[in-house]
C-alpha cells in the first residue's frame, strides 16, 4: 500500500485538523487563564481546618476545587495537545511543562480535602446536607470519600506514608529503567535480508513476520536476553508486590487485591468471577489454537507463531472519507442520536486525522469538560486505522454524552468503564462487515481480527490477572518471589490457556519480566472485564433493538454519578455474576466454529 506523503502540519488542509482554536483563541487567553489558577490556588487556604465546621464552607470549599480542577485541566489538555500536534516546537513543550506545574500545584494545595472530609461524622454530614442549599449535588462524591474512612489513616499516619509513597514507587521506576533505557537485544537477520537490533518496539512487528525463522530469532534473543536478567527482574516485582502488600495492610484491607479494588468499589468477586469463566471456556481457546497450527502448515504451534497473520494476502485500502461512512453504517443499531453525534464528531473539528511531520504516534480521544471530545488519529487508509478511528469515536461519544448530561464532579467515568463504549463501537463494525463482506478470504480475515481481541484482550490479559494474583497470595502467605518460582508459575499458566495444541517454549516462562502493567497493581483484569461487557452490550443492542439502545446511552450519561458496577448493571450487564463474561466467550466460540468451517 503506498504511504500517505508525510507534510508539515501547516500542509494539512483544514478540514483533517482538530478545532484546537475552539478552546483558546490564543496563547494569550490560556496564559490568562493559567495565571488565573495560580493567583486563586493560593487563596485556597482559608479552608484548611475549616471544612468541618459548617455546610456552607463545605459546600464553598468543594465549589472553588471543582473551579480550580475544572480549569486547571483546560489549561493542560490544551498544552498537551498543542505539543502532540508537533512535538519539535520547543513552545509547547515548554507551555505543557508550566501546565503540568499549575495541575501538581493545584493537587498540592487542596489535598487537605480527604483528610478533613473523613473527620466529619454521619450525622453531621446528614445534617450538612439537610441545611445547606446546594450540597445535595457533592452527596455521591461525599459518600464515596466517606465509604473508606475505616481504612484511612490519622493525619500524622496519612503524611508517613505520602511520604513513603515514593520509595514505595522505586520497583517501578527501576524496572521502567532497566526495561526501557538500559537492556540491549541481540541483532538478527529480518525477512528483507537486512540486520537490525531487536527492541521493544519493534518486537511484535518481527513476531508478525511471514518468515518463520525472523520469528523464532526475535523470540529467543528478546527472552534469552531477558533472562540473563531474571533474578534483577525478580527482585524488581517482588519489591513491588511487597509494597503493595505493605500499604493493604497497613490500611486494614484482608488483601492487596481487595484493598485494589476497594478504590472504585468493586467486589473481590467480580476479579474471580472473571479467571473461573475464562477457565471455563478454554477448550475454545485450544480450537482456535488447533485452527492456527492448521492455517499455518506446521508440524508444531510454538509461541513464536502467535502473532503472524494466519490470513494472508488480503489488502483492505479504506481511503478517510469511505471509513467514516463505514462506521457510520456500522454503528446504525444505534440510532439516530448517536449517529447525529458521530456525524457531528465527523464535521465538527473532533478529528485530527493524518500524520504530519512531528506530530505524534497512536491514537487518543482527549478534551475537558469544556471543550468538545477531540480524537487524535494518524490514518492510514488501513482496516486497522478504521477500527482505530470507530474505538477512539467511541470513547469520544461516552465523554460527550457524560458531559452534557452530569455536573463537572460526576462527568468523568472510572477506569473500570473507560473500555466499554470503545469496544462496543467496534464490535458493531466489525458485526457489519462481516455480515456485509462477500469474499471469503476477507470474511477469513475479519474473524480473525476478532478472535485476536478476544485473545489478546480477555484470555491475555485474564491470564496475566491470575498471575498478579497467584504471586500476590504466595507472598501473603509468606512465600518469596524468586525467579523460579516467576518462571514456573509463568509457564504453567500459559500452558493451562493454550492447551495441548501449542508447544509452550521454556523461553516463554520470561514473559512476566517484559509486561510493564505487573506493577499498576492489579489494572489489567478492566481490559477483559471491559470487553467482556462491550460484547455483551453489543449483541444487546443488535439483539433487543430500541430498549437496549435507551439503556445503553443512559450508561453513556452516567459519568461517575455512581458506582461503576452499578452503573454497568443499569445498562443490563452484571459483572458481579459470571453471565457477561460467559456471554462473550460464546461468542468467541461461534466465531471459532465460523472460521473452522472457512479454513
Amino acid at each position: 500500500m503506498e504511504k500517505l506523503e508525510l507534510k508539515e502540519r501547516k500542509d494539512i488542509p483544514k478540514e483533517y485538523k482538530w478545532d484546537i482554536e475552539s478552546m483558546y483563541e490564543s496563547v494569550e487567553q490560556w496564559e490568562r487563564d493559567l495565571q488565573y489558577v495560580l493567583t486563586k490556588v493560593e487563596d485556597f487556604s482559608k479552608y484548611k481546618g475549616n471544612i468541618s465546621t459548617s455546610g456552607q464552607v463545605l459546600l464553598e470549599s468543594l465549589s472553588e476545587q471543582m473551579e480550580l480542577l475544572r480549569k486547571v485541566n483546560n489549561i493542560f489538555t490544551y498544552a498537551n495537545m498543542r505539543l502532540d500536534e508537533d512535538t519539535r516546537i520547543s513552545s509547547s513543550q515548554e507551555m505543557l511543562d508550566r501546565a503540568l506545574s499549575a495541575y501538581v500545584k493545584v493537587q498540592e494545595k487542596t489535598s487537605f480535602m480527604t483528610p478533613e472530609i473523613l473527620k466529619i461524622d454521619e450525622t453531621t454530614l446528614n445534617r450538612f446536607l439537610e441545611e445547606t442549599e446546594g450540597l445535595k449535588l457533592y452527596e455521591q462524591h461525599l459518600r464515596n470519600i466517606l465509604r473508606r474512612r475505616d481504612h484511612v489513616l490519622s493525619s500524622e499516619e496519612e503524611n508517613i506514608l505520602a511520604q513513603m509513597g515514593e520509595i514505595c514507587s522505586f520497583p517501578e521506576k527501576a524496572y521502567s529503567m532497566m526495561n526501557n533505557a538500559d537492556i540491549k537485544f541481540p541483532k538478527i537477520t529480518d525477512e528483507q535480508g537486512v540486520e537490525v537490533e531487536i527492541t521493544q518496539s519493534n518486537f511484535i512487528p518481527l513476531m508478525e513476520s511471514k518468515n518463520r525463522d525472523v520469528r523464532m530469532k526475535a523470540f529467543e534473543g528478546l527472552y534469552s536476553t531477558y533472562e540473563s536478567f531474571k533474578n534483577t527482574y525478580a527482585q524488581l516485582l517482588n519489591g513491588n508486590v511487597k509494597a503493595n502488600i505493605i500499604n493493604a495492610r497497613i490500611r486494614k484491607y484482608n488483601s492487596a487485591l481487595e484493598a485494589s479494588l476497594d478504590e472504585n468499589n468493586i467486589p473481590v468477586s467480580v476479579y474471580k468471577n472473571l479467571i473461573n469463566s475464562v477457565h471455563n471456556n478454554l477448550d475454545s481457546m485450544y480450537k482456535y489454537m488447533d485452527i492456527r497450527k492448521r492455517a499455518l502448515e506446521v508440524e508444531e504451534l510454538h509461541m513464536y507463531d502467535l502473532y503472524t497473520p494466519i490470513v494472508k494476502d488480503v489488502d483492505f485500502n479504506i481511503p478517510y472519507e469511505e471509513g467514516k461512512e463505514l462506521i457510520i453504517k456500522g454503528l446504525q443499531p444505534l440510532k439516530d442520536e448517536y449517529i447525529g453525534i458521530v456525524k457531528e464528531g465527523f464535521n465538527n473539528g473532533w478529528i485530527d486525522v493524518y500524520e504530519n511531520k512531528g506530530k505524534r504516534s497512536g491514537a487518543y480521544s482527549s478534551g475537558t469538560y469544556d471543550s468538545k471530545p477531540f480524537i487524535l488519529t494518524n490514518y492510514h487508509n488501513t482496516l486497522d486505522s478504521v477500527f482505530t478511528l470507530a474505538h477512539e469515536m467511541g470513547h469520544s461519544i461516552h465523554s460527550y454524552l457524560s458531559n452534557k448530561h452530569q455536573p463537572y464532579v460526576y462527568s468523568d467515568y472510572s477506569i473500570f468503564l473507560a473500555e466499554v463504549a470503545s469496544t462496543t463501537n467496534e464490535a458493531l463494525l466489525l458485526d457489519y462487515m462481516l455480515k456485509n463482506v462477500k469474499d471469503d478470504r476477507e470474511k477469513l480475515y475479519l474473524l480473525n481480527h476478532y478472535l485476536e481481541q478476544f485473545r489478546t484482550t480477555v484470555f491475555r490479559q485474564t491470564m496475566f490477572a491470575e498471575f498478579e494474583m497467584i504471586i500476590h497470595e504466595h507472598v501473603e502467605k509468606g512465600g518469596a518471589l524468586t525467579a523460579d518460582y516467576l518462571c514456573e508459575t509463568y509457564k504453567k499458566l500459559n500452558e493451562k490457556y493454550y492447551g495441548p495444541n501449542m508447544v509452550v517454549d521454556d523461553l516463554i516462562a520470561m514473559e512476566w519480566a517484559r509486561i510493564p502493567h505487573f506493577y499498576y497493581n492489579f489494572y489489567v483484569f478492566q481490559y477483559a472485564t471491559g470487553f467482556s461487557a462491550a460484547v455483551a452490550l453489543s449483541q444487546m443492542i443488535l439483539n433487543e433493538g430500541d430498549k437496549a439502545v435507551d439503556r445503553y446511552l443512559n450508561f453513556l450519561r452516567s459519568g461517575r454519578s455512581d458506582y461503576p458496577i452499578n452503573i454497568l448493571k443499569s445498562a443490563g450487564v452484571d459483572m458481579t455474576t459470571e453471565e457477561p463474561v460467559n456471554n462473550a466467550l460464546k461468542v468467541f466460540k461461534e466465531l471459532v466454529e465460523e472460521m473452522d468451517k472457512l479454513i
